[in-house]
């Protein structure tokens, strides 16, 4: 059976606010490791009105308090609005209070719109161009120190942190390959490249101090409910959130939508079924064959499953039917 992780955004529904998107999340992690899911990642977002995990190392703090076991980690921390430096201090930090426990997935997109990139931005010359350079840096740190060594990050030299290369295309592939770690791909949201990435990446890896085979992780969505009905009609709250930022306009996460597709023209359903194409949607019965077809067919190691659900009791039992079919 694929082994299955968590990747939570911590979506702030309309009608409620960051403070309890927060807690939401905590609550979701309790449950996840009760169910035996391996990891549970946050993911940094900025400026997006609908996302409260925009301090990603600060909510897994919050998380992994109230956790004893399942891997927490970013999904990811996007390098390029970062110091290497303050990246590694902070992951190593969470990894000195949560030893063994700790994954730090790497991308280079800003993670946000345009404007909130330039105020991210840590110097006037920073650039995405140089993400594999940080990616380096940011390992270098996480060895332990030398003596006489002039600049270390405490805590961080020595800490035990697992570190991932994130992706949406073949750039990313290439580099956790050659570096030789394990890599997760975002096809839960932008699949074009998946499988040209998942060969190039298998193809071309070298192993490591860090990773002697590949491993690859996929992103699906899951929404799981007691009906294939049920499950569609939760469905539509992603749907319309992806839709509303594709059209420059972000916000909380709708509630469900009994006639979306009556509203939908044909530009919109087709991008719908593009970019979301990597999600399993169903009862108890079409989760588990979506989730094995989609296993068999990419070959995946590991998938990571996230699930905008605006309720928050449909979103943990969307999570606990997904385990129990796959138990």
């Amino acid at each position: 059976m694929t082994p299955l992780s968590i990747l939570d955004l911590s979506p702030i529904p309309e009608g409620s606010d960051a403070g309890q998107a927060l807690r939401n999340s905590a609550d979701l992690a309790r449950h996840a490791e009760a169910l035996g899911y391996r990891r549970f990642w946050m993911a940094e977002h900025h400026n997006m009105t609908g996302i409260a995990s925009a301090a990603t190392a600060v909510a897994l703090a919050h998380v992994a308090t109230g956790t004893h076991r399942i891997r927490i980690g970013a999904g990811g921390i996007m390098l390029p609005n970062h110091a290497p430096l303050i990246v590694a201090e902070q992951f190593g930090t969470l990894a000195a209070l949560h030893p063994g426990r700790v994954d730090l997935g790497l991308g280079r997109a800003p993670g946000t719109d345009q404007i909130a990139a330039r105020a991210l931005r840590r110097n006037l010359a920073a650039d995405a161009d140089e993400f594999p350079q940080d990616v380096v840096e940011l390992l270098g740190y996480f060895r332990p120190a030398e003596p006489g060594q002039a600049l270390q990050a405490v805590p961080g030299a020595g800490q035990d942190v697992e570190v991932w290369i994130l992706g949406s295309s073949t750039f990313g592939a290439q580099l956790a390959a050659y570096l030789g770690l394990p890599y997760a791909f975002a096809s839960h949201f932008a699949p074009a490249q998946m499988m040209d990435a998942i060969a190039m990446y298998r193809d071309r890896f070298r192993p490591s101090e860090r990773l002697a085979a590949p491993h690859v992780m996929l992103g699906v969505n899951v929404f799981a409910a007691e009906t294939d009905a049920e499950a569609r009609h939760l469905f539509t709250s992603l749907q319309q959130a992806f839709l509303n930022l594709r059209r420059g306009r972000p916000g909380k996460l709708p509630p469900p939508a009994s006639d979306l597709d009556a509203q939908l023209d044909r530009h919109a359903r087709a991008l719908l079924d593009h970019s979301l194409a990597c999600s399993v949607v169903g009862g108890p019965e079409a989760v588990r064959r979506g989730i094995e077809e989609f296993a068999a067919r990419t070959g995946a190691d590991e998938l990571m499953v996230t699930a905008q659900i605006h309720d928050h009791a449909a979103r943990l039992r969307s999570f606990e039917i997904l385990a129990g079919v796959q138990a």
